[in-house]
């Protein structure tokens, strides 16, 4: 697979990464993310939206928000592999002991919860998307960019996210994998400023840090030319 796209603009939130500088900074050494560190609170998003929103959610309506402030966008993809995990696994553990489910949990545990309240918080019924391929959901939230520009849409904003990890799930991933909740949110045209092919990797449940942040990280550093190194 081989994309080619010109980056309008981005956003970001991760753990004690939120300005530009911060981000700047991280991308001259070595890409990692210091769990111990916060989140920073939002800046855009209306205060009753955030207290509905898991942290990898509102990290990414957030980034979305502040990107939908300042650009025009045409259509919003998405991505995120595990989506609402916390909500869920909170819903599964209510009827395994035969609980009361909250009805917050219940309402806001689909995989489209995070794209339909950036579209609310933001009063714009833009076109949306929603997926999860695992590992690639990065990769195909990529290739969905490109089927709307081939559809007309001009300007596409992809957010990739994913939220905290509970500690339930720890032992099933691999060692140094992320389990902090985070977001990358791009602009994105039709052009070659970036380059992105992909090549299968050796070992796709490697402890290496979401594709979206390594995507990040290559730009920063000017490298323009990418690998998305996955299971297709």
């Amino acid at each position: 697979m081989k994309l080619a796209f010109t980056l309008l603009a981005w956003q970001a939130s991760a753990p004690g990464l939120n300005e530009p500088a911060d981000w700047l900074q991280w991308a001259a050494r070595t890409p990692c993310i210091d769990a111990t560190q916060p989140l920073a609170r939002p800046r855009f998003l209306p205060m009753m939206t955030a207290r509905r929103l898991t942290g990898g959610s509102r990290a990414a309506v957030e980034c979305g928000l502040a990107l939908l402030k300042r650009e025009r966008v045409d259509a919003v993809v998405f991505t995120s592999r595990h989506g609402e995990l916390e909500r869920n696994l909170r819903i599964l553990t209510a009827l395994a002991h035969e609980e009361d489910l909250s009805p917050t949990d219940f309402a806001m545990s689909v995989h489209n919860a995070a794209v339909g309240s950036l579209t609310i918080a933001a009063a714009a019924p833009l076109v949306s998307s929603s997926l999860a391929a695992g590992v690639d959901s990065f990769q195909q939230g990529l290739v969905e960019v490109a089927t709307l520009h081939a559809a007309g849409y001009q300007q596409v904003l992809l957010v990739d996210f994913d939220g905290a990890i509970p500690d339930f799930y720890h032992p099933h991933l691999p060692a140094g994998a992320l389990h902090s909740p985070y977001a990358v949110a791009l602009l994105l045209a039709a052009g070659d400023g970036c380059r992105c092919t992909s090549s299968p990797a050796e070992n796709v449940e490697s402890g290496e840090l979401p594709q979206s942040l390594l995507f990040l990280h290559a730009y920063l550093a000017r490298t323009t030319a990418f690998t998305l190194k996955g299971d297709r």
